[in-house]
């Protein structure tokens, strides 16, 4: 290359996006016996939103999960606005999501029989 011809990169539009999903059941899903699904807290890398839900969708149905219902929280700095508190470890996890173009699940929650729902539940993200 010409000397000042240099290859720029372009910054990256991808940012991280927070979600919660809720999984039903599937024969090999891993879950507990008993369960009745699950809820998981992911962060997921995309140009926007909706491309993170495809890829999550698609990355949990890989992984014989039976994906219910998405519910998108927003990039950090949504989250912040709307007075979430986010620790270094949800930090570095969502680092984590961005650096390697991924979906990252950072917790899972199983349900039992009368548990089923979540989708209104706050306290997971405070």
């Amino acid at each position: 290359m010409a000397a000042g011809m240099e290859k720029t990169k372009k910054p990256s539009r991808q940012q991280v996006y927070t979600l919660l999903v809720q999984v039903g059941r599937k024969d090999g899903d891993g879950l507990p016996d008993k369960a009745t699904g699950a809820a998981l807290m992911v962060y997921a890398s995309g140009v926007d939103e909706a491309e993170a839900v495809r890829e999550t969708v698609a990355i949990l149905k890989q992984a014989d999960l039976a994906p219910l219902d998405v519910t998108g929280y927003g990039t950090t700095a949504e989250r912040e606005a709307q007075g979430h508190e986010i620790d270094q470890a949800e930090r570095d996890l969502m680092q984590r999501a961005l650096d390697e173009n991924s979906v990252v699940v950072a917790q899972m929650t199983e349900f039992f029989k009368g548990e089923e729902s979540i989708a209104t539940d706050d306290n997971l993200m405070n």
